[in-house]
């Protein structure tokens, strides 16, 4: 496996989901996903890019825009798959004029079909929200150091 190559790739993975989040593509978002990718989100877990593309339009919905930053992700080669880590920083403009501010860690494995990299698991782990200026209470968390099991 060429990890330069999928370093590459994933990177761009991970900037095609923020900006289909931004634009609110439910379609574009799932596509994002492998064709029986899981995402696992806010205690919710999703199978599949129909269901990821019918959740997408349900959580996005409810906000005027969600905009992502996302860190540099850490990634370790795994037979045929790659594993990885990356945190993640999410605005977030709700119809109402509120907003608020989240921060967490996606934990992902990524697979390769036809040249192209996609999430096979993503897995959210929150570590904050509430004020932008950060006054909340953080959330307490085990094994940021590590890499989550497969499975």
């Amino acid at each position: 496996m060429d990890m330069i190559a999928a370093d590459f790739a994933i990177r761009q993975l991970h900037a095609r989901f923020a900006d289909a989040a931004w634009r609110q593509d439910a379609e574009e978002f799932a596509a994002c996903f492998a064709s029986q990718g899981r995402w696992s989100i806010a205690g919710h877990d999703f199978s599949g890019r129909e269901a990821i593309e019918q959740a997408c339009v349900q959580l996005l919905g409810r906000c005027e825009h969600v905009h992502l930053i996302t860190g540099q992700p850490i990634l370790r080669a795994e037979d045929e798959a790659i594993a990885g880590r990356v945190t993640m920083t999410e605005f977030a403009w709700m119809p109402d004029g509120t907003q608020f501010f989240t921060v967490g860690t996606y934990h992902d494995r990524y697979v390769e079909a036809a040249g192209e990299w996609t999430f096979a698991e993503r897995s959210w782990t929150l570590k904050y929200r509430g004020p932008i200026d950060l006054s909340g209470p953080l959330s307490e968390q085990d094994g940021l150091g590590r890499f989550h099991a497969a499975g």
